[in-house]
Order: C-alpha cells, then structure tokens, then sequence
C-alpha cells in the first residue's frame, strides 16, 4: 500500500474519537521501516491546570499513535490491535505550539508488537519517551 493510502486509512479512522478531540493528525508513515509520525497541537484544549501539556495527553497521542502503527502489520479486518500497556516518562514542559510523535517498531512478534514513540517539539527536543505494547488478537469468525 502506499504511503498515501496508509496515512489517508489512519486518517478516517479519527472522526468520531478521542484522536478528534485530540485534533491528532498522522502526518508520515515509513511501512518498511515500521516508522509512523503524527502531530497534536498543544493548546488550552490539553492543558493541565497550570497551563502546560497534560502527560495524559502525550500518553493518549502516544497510544494512538502506537495502536494505528500496529495496524502496518496486522490487518484491521483480521485482528485486533489492544494496547496492553503503556510507559511515558515525560521529560520537558510544552505550553503551546505542535508535538510531533514518531513511533519506531522495536518488536513484531505474532501476537505482540513493542513501540518506541518519541514526542518532540518544534525544535526536536525530546517532550516526552514512551513504549507501548501491543497485543494482536486474530478476530473471531
């Protein structure tokens, strides 16, 4: 598929759920290479009360992200992909601007998958690094 298509399907996946609230884009994706980058911009809309990037959020932008790259591997028709679990250590503040995430497969395995995803700023500097696992459940006839 190409790259195009993939980041069109990742896309329509988003109206209607906590991607839509969290106005995150997939902007990239690398399929070979098990590479997929979004965006989410941070505003009011992910603050916490002090005015700056909710670790909730990067953890939601980082599942999101990390769930759709799973589906590079597993077929959405076929399986299910469930995160299983998630680690974020959140290492710089952001008030406003754009975080981009770029999740890199560590791991594919038949029934798990591993992601690095990196959440940067506008500068490159690191944000927030997290791993997330994925478990891939074939679907039931």
């Amino acid at each position: 598929m190409e790259k195009s298509e993939i980041l069109k399907r990742f896309n329509d996946m988003v109206p209607g759920t906590l991607m839509e609230t969290l106005n995150i884009q997939y902007v990239d994706v690398d399929a070979e290479a098990g590479m997929v980058k979004a965006t989410m911009p941070v505003n009011p809309r992910v603050h916490q009360p002090m005015g700056l990037l909710h670790g909730g959020a990067s953890a939601a932008l980082a599942e999101s992200l990390g769930s759709a790259s799973s589906c590079l591997y597993a077929d959405p028709s076929e399986y299910a992909v469930l995160g299983i679990e998630i680690s974020c250590n959140h290492i710089r503040s952001k008030k406003e601007g754009t975080v981009t995430a770029t999740a890199q497969i560590l791991h594919k395995g038949r029934s798990t998958h591993l992601w690095e995803i990196r959440i940067e700023d506008e500068e490159g500097k690191l944000v927030s690094h997290c791993k997330l696992t994925n478990m891939i459940v074939p679907l039931k006839a």
